[in-house]
């Protein structure tokens, strides 16, 4: 796991909505930015794809920049192509964008393990929060609120520090091509 002060890798990745190139640092002056590694057939990411965009949406208005990340292996999962990235972005009412990382660096850099994956960096990119989206999951019949991610992005928004603990996120393995898993996830 990325060590909470961390300061947040950056990309350039493709953006699949609007076919354009999306990287961190063009966004400088956000006061947090929420980036998500997720995809379009992990059950855990349908179970609570609404409610993140709905939360996504809220914190682009209040000023946080929020990336979604698929960085599954497309060749194996067709499910998480581009093409239907765009439409799954479109579906659930992405505001922010939806990026493809086809190489799995950013996935790496940023020691993604699951789908969905949730990291918060304030103002200054730093690792404030990395854990799940709340503590719902898909058969245990808790309403998905958003939570664990929600009170780490009040927090920030108001300068002060992420609530403990901070859980890590449960769900699929992150899709990685043959011969490409990271070291820390063998």
């Amino acid at each position: 796991m990325l060590t909470l002060g961390t300061e947040a890798p950056s990309f350039s990745l493709p953006d699949v909505t609007k076919d354009s190139t999306v990287t961190l640092d063009e966004n400088s002056t956000a006061t947090a930015y929420v980036v998500a590694f997720v995809c379009n057939h992990c059950p855990y990411v349908i179970h609570l794809r609404k409610e993140f965009a709905s939360l996504g949406n809220e914190a682009l208005a209040q000023g946080c920049e929020v990336f979604a990340i698929s960085s599954n292996d497309v060749d194996n999962y067709p499910a998480d192509s581009p093409q239907l990235m765009a439409e799954e972005a479109k579906e659930n009412g992405y505001a922010f964008p939806y990026l493809y990382d086809e190489t799995q660096d950013v996935a790496k850099a940023y020691k993604a393990a699951c789908t969905p994956d949730f990291f918060l960096f304030d103002s200054n990119r730093k690792l404030a929060y990395r854990g799940q989206f709340d503590d719902s999951r898909p058969g245990n019949g808790k309403i998905v609120t958003g939570a664990s991610l929600r009170d780490a992005v009040d927090a920030v928004l108001k300068g002060m520090t992420v609530p403990s603990p901070q859980v890590p996120s449960l769900g699929c393995n992150i899709k990685w091509k043959p011969g490409n898993a990271p070291d820390y996830f063998i």
